[in-house]
């Protein structure tokens, strides 16, 4: 089987997570400068089967989309037109960041790996695909 990509996008940095080849556990990969992002999706779907990319769609709490809602959206157009072959889909990460430093905070980690932005991002892009494979188990 292919893996499942999921995509924390910011106008900085980028948080990558990824599925095991079965799609059952998902994982940190990444943290990238979004100017490299799609070098670095090149290179990594050239070496990897990757069958889905979840891209986080940032939506304030009451539902509406937040400010960077319309670059994420040509994000995923563009992603679909690079990438043909893999399907690229929107998933709500409403709160995301916000778990994603209480899990880091729970885990221990010393207040400066608790201040790492990239770490947020990529363990916001891990939970951005846990609610994907919670959302989509057959």
């Amino acid at each position: 089987m292919a893996r499942i990509l999921s995509i924390d996008y910011g106008t900085k940095r980028t948080g990558l997570a990824v599925t095991d080849p079965l799609q059952i556990i998902p994982t940190g990969l990444d943290t990238v400068p979004t100017a490299e992002l799609e070098a670095y999706l090149q290179d990594y779907l050239n070496r990897e089967e990757v069958e889905i990319i979840v891209v986080g769609e940032p939506l304030y709490p009451d539902g509406n989309p937040a400010q960077i809602h319309h670059m994420v959206v040509g994000l995923a157009r563009k992603l679909r037109k690079l990438f043909p072959k893999v399907e690229v889909v929107m998933q709500d990460e409403r709160f995301t960041s916000e778990e994603a430093k209480s899990v880091i905070r729970q885990s221990g980690a010393r207040r400066k790996k608790r201040q790492d932005k990239g770490l947020v991002d990529k363990v916001s892009a891990v939970l951005i695909l846990r609610d994907y494979l919670e959302q989509n188990r057959y």
